[in-house]
């Protein structure tokens, strides 16, 4: 059964990487409105270290945290992710996972199923769907519509030689790149504005990029070329649409604490009210399910 919060909700975090230490903690931590019970990570002295920095308690047993806590943050590897917050569910905690929910359809399906199966509430942090300027952009433009491109560059220079990036040494970013780290950002400001995508073309290009072209159910096409490898020097991370009203570019934000702030809340609302997020775990779901797709048209055109 899901939890019913008190007056001051308990979010424990589950993770203890640099994600965890630059976004998540000091969010929980400076949010007035949540407690923050507490830190869970696979490496014990490392939720130690975490949770003594931001005035919490470290927990060896996961499911004690799950007792502790009225929802829970997840900043892990996707495939980490994927059974702990369909765990954390079933024990009654409102999730809020981080992007890429998994790194394949099938596992994503199931998670989407087992928290809908539990009745608890989900949001999935998707940076640009919470930062301020990000987000009611997009919400303008989605009620705008009229539009017939999107055109979108998502350019990292996480795995340039010399990147000094606390995430390079990221496993599963070295195994999966661009595609499935930067592109649900991408994806998550296409859906909403765009419509659900009914087709995937998928190239590869140098190192890890990949170039997009899909196809919407608005009738619209965007394309979307993404990597972690790019050159410092050309680094960028851009979208614009095109349309009736001409040409409109995203505007930019303001790193991802404010935003995950801004998660926290769209959570506690959605448990409130007991209305979904329009990015929560199903939404999700539906974000794999197209990368996975294009994953597999770029393997094709490289075999």
């Amino acid at each position: 059964m899901a939890k019913i919060p008190g007056v001051k909700p308990r979010i424990g975090l589950l993770g203890t990487g640099p994600w965890a230490e630059r976004t998540h903690a000091p969010a929980l931590a400076a949010h007035a409105g949540v407690e923050f019970s507490g830190v869970w990570g696979r490496r014990p002295e490392a939720a130690a270290a975490l949770a003594a920095g931001f005035g919490t308690r470290a927990y060896e047993d996961v499911d004690a945290l799950f007792e502790a806590s009225d929802a829970v943050a997840l900043a892990l590897p996707p495939d980490v992710q994927a059974p702990l917050a369909a765990r954390a569910a079933a024990a009654g905690c409102h999730v809020i996972l981080d992007k890429p929910v998994a790194t394949s359809a099938g596992s994503a399906r199931d998670l989407a199923a087992a928290v809908t199966a539990a009745g608890v509430a989900s949001v999935v942090f998707c940076t640009l769907r919470f930062a301020e300027p990000t987000a009611r952009w997009i919400d303008e433009q989605a009620a705008a519509g009229g539009w017939f491109l999107g055109e979108a560059h998502w350019l990292g220079s996480l795995f340039a030689p010399g990147s000094r990036s606390a995430y390079a040494a990221s496993p599963w970013r070295r195994e999966k790149g661009g595609l499935w780290d930067v592109g649900p950002h991408v994806l998550s400001v296409y859906l909403p504005v765009l419509g659900d995508v009914t087709s995937v073309t998928c190239v590869p290009g140098p190192e890890d990029t990949r170039h997009l072209v899909l196809r919407h159910t608005s009738g619209a096409s965007s394309t979307a070329t993404l990597t972690l490898g790019a050159p410092p020097e050309a680094a960028e991370a851009a979208l614009s649409l095109y349309g009736k009203r001409g040409r409109v570019t995203m505007p930019g934000w303001d790193g991802a604490l404010g935003a995950f702030g801004g998660a926290v809340d769209a959570l506690l609302e959605a448990v409130r009210s007991g209305e979904p997020h329009a990015c929560d775990v199903r939404f999700g779901a539906r974000l794999t399910e197209i990368l996975a797709e294009a994953e597999a048209e770029a393997e094709a055109a490289s075999a």
